[in-house]
């Protein structure tokens, strides 16, 4: 904050400095107007004219005895020129159309630089005019006073000019210490409040700490009073101990006596006594235990034989599943009798082709508008009759054309197997299954066991399982999938060694299926020790599935095993390309190539196919082995 006597001081000092700057301007310009007046060759005559006339000698004198203007006024010369010429400093300030405030510091000084400066021009007006004749002397004189007047009047506009500035400085800083000093005022107001308010609140602060030690005494008073009644009751506590120390010993007296007494009266020790009777107690123990258990296990199996009973009987009451048995032929309608003729082709072309290409028989005899498919392969007799209707819907029938809508047949096999693994997927609840697990699952479409197909045996397994887990309060979805996986090995028993357990579970366990999964298919056929109740129930789901009545027939499939070991026989030497068992496992047609099998080569295949089928197998009748070697040639013409 500023103090207003500094502020006083500091007005003062910028007044002086504003009166210096105008004293040196008015020496400047002063200056520079004597350097441009024409000076003129002195003569004693106007010297004294002038004289006369402006009753100044000395001024006059000065003049004419000088030949040329005088040199610049300095400082020194305007200070003493303003105090030669009062009257012309009175007359500038009389001449000052603005009236001061007195008030103000600094106006006097202001005025009294103003009339200096006035004083300085007119001396120098007097001392620069020339000496000449009477005549031309008085046109110098009234050209120098016009010179005076013009600088006069200069002069006193620039001193208002001054004067006005100084007024507007004067009263800026006026304004400026007001509003210091308010600001002071203010500051010291507000420093006030803040006193007032802290020593209030030491006030408060003072009160509360003689509040508190007011209460911190009077707990001291409390905790004395209840530290001697603690101290009186520990003294009660010791005596009361003591007390029951002299009881104890009493009591303990009284027990020996009494004790001693029965030892006397039985004969025994008191060990001996205890050993009797914690040998007859355990002895009575065990045989109440014995048969407590004897009753809970008789319990437990009767309710538990007959909870099972209740479970499988209602897992096979509430499934209500197709029991159709696959068979082996497939009838084919026909527009007209006359396309058996194209089937057969010239000279039994087109059957031989066709018979050559699928591996199924033709059976054609005289049933009207019906042609019969022979095969125990469910895969290739389907495949055989889509390509069949196709021929026939077509019209065109010849071995080329054969083969083409045959290729195309397989491709919709393919189709059917993955529509009809999906579908079994979403009847049974399954979304999260591997895609090549789902592929595999889709082959088993066509796979039959004892004629009942796999694939629908699997379904039903899936939902007994499930039934018998929700009774028992087990993962329903874990059973189910246990079940419906148990059998995938048989998708792939022609194409790797082993049991179709081992097989299913090492494919699960490829394509990351849980181990409860795994060991359930593994084991459901006992090759595995089932240890957890999934591969239990997956065995009493298959068990079920498959002991229903007219659900399989032992010789259905061992007739279909005796054709699929004549096919492997066959298969198994060098050189066969496709082997087919035709007529009902009577004939096997080999196909063979012949860049490997030459003519003499074929007789002897035939031969040793003859030898280990009488070695292997046990059938009806005979078989004959019929060993096809065919070179083709095909050139297509552009």
């Amino acid at each position: 904050m500023l103090d207003p006597a500094a502020v006083a001081v500091l007005l003062i000092v910028v007044a002086v400095l504003l009166v210096v700057l105008v004293v040196i301007a008015a020496a400047v310009l002063l200056r520079l107007r004597r350097r441009s007046a024409p000076v003129a060759e002195p003569r004693p005559s106007a010297t004294s004219a002038s004289t006369g006339r402006d009753g100044d000698a000395g001024s006059r004198t000065s003049a004419a005895g000088s030949t040329r203007p005088s040199a610049p006024l300095g400082p020194s010369a305007v200070s003493s020129a303003s105090q030669s010429r009062p009257g012309s400093a009175s007359r500038a300030a009389d001449a000052d159309p603005v009236d001061p405030d007195p008030a103000a510091p600094g106006s006097a000084a202001t005025t009294q630089g103003a009339t200096a400066v006035l004083g300085v021009a007119s001396s120098a007006a007097g001392t620069a005019r020339p000496v000449t004749d009477p005549a031309p002397g008085r046109s110098m004189a009234n050209l120098s006073s016009d010179g005076s007047s013009e600088l006069v009047a200069d002069a006193e506009q620039r001193a208002e000019e001054i004067r006005a500035e100084a007024d507007k400085y004067r009263k800026r800083l006026r304004a400026r210490a007001e509003a210091a000093l308010k600001e002071a005022q203010e500051h010291r107001d507000q420093t006030e409040q803040e006193l007032t308010r802290q020593q209030a609140e030491a006030r408060q602060t003072r009160l509360d700490l003689e509040r508190r030690e007011q209460r911190v005494a009077d707990r001291e008073h409390r905790l004395d009073a209840e530290t001697h009644l603690v101290h009186q009751k520990l003294q009660e506590l010791d005596e009361s101990r003591t007390e029951l120390a002299e009881q104890a010993e009493a009591a303990a007296q009284a027990e020996a006596a009494r004790i001693h007494e029965l030892e006397r009266v039985a004969g025994l020790t008191a060990d001996q006594a205890r050993a009797e009777l914690v040998t007859a107690v355990e002895q009575e123990a065990k045989r109440h235990a014995v048969i407590l258990a004897r009753d809970i296990e008789s319990t437990a199996q009767r309710e538990a034989e007959q909870r099972a009973r209740s479970i499988l009987v209602g897992a096979i009451q509430r499934l209500a599943s197709e029991q159709t048995s696959e068979s082996v032929v497939a009838a084919i309608h026909l527009p007209s009798d006359e396309m058996k003729g194209r089937i057969i082709g010239r000279e039994g072309r087109n059957i031989r082709s066709f018979e050559q290409v699928t591996g199924v028989n033709v059976l054609i005899d005289d049933t009207p508008e019906s042609v019969l498919l022979s095969c125990f392969d469910p895969v290739r007799r389907e495949a055989a009759r889509i390509t069949l209707t196709e021929l026939i819907e077509d019209g065109r029938i010849h071995p080329v054309r054969i083969e083409e809508v045959h290729e195309r047949s397989k491709a919709k096999i393919a189709e059917r197997c993955l529509r009809a693994a999906e579908d079994a997927l979403a009847e049974v609840g399954i979304t999260d299954l591997h895609p090549e697990l789902v592929t595999v699952l889709g082959t088993l479409r066509y796979r039959t066991s004892y004629g009942q197909n796999v694939l629908r045996h699997s379904v039903e397994c899936a939902h007994l399982a499930g039934m018998m887990a929700a009774e028992l309060g087990l993962d329903v979805a874990l059973c189910k999938r246990s079940a419906f996986l148990h059998d995938i090995g048989k998708a792939l028993t022609h194409e790797v060694e082993g049991s179709h357990a081992l097989i299913g579970a090492d494919l699960a366990r490829k394509y990351g299926e849980h181990p409860d999964v795994v060991h359930a298919i593994e084991a459901h056929h006992n090759e595995v020790e089932p240890h957890t109740v999934e591969a239990v129930l997956t065995q009493a789901a298959d068990a079920i599935s498959g002991s229903r009545p007219g659900a399989r027939r032992e010789s259905l499939e061992a007739y279909v095993q005796r054709l699929e070991r004549l096919e492997e026989i066959a298969l198994a030497h060098e050189g066969v390309e496709k082997v087919f068992a035709m007529q009902a496992g009577r004939e096997v047609r080999v196909m063979v190539t012949p860049d490997v099998v030459d003519d003499i080569a074929a007789q002897v295949l035939a031969r040793d196919i003859v030898k280990q089928v009488e070695e292997e197998l046990t059938y009806p009748g005979q078989i004959r082995v019929t060993v096809v070697r065919e070179s083709r040639a095909v050139e297509t013409a552009r």
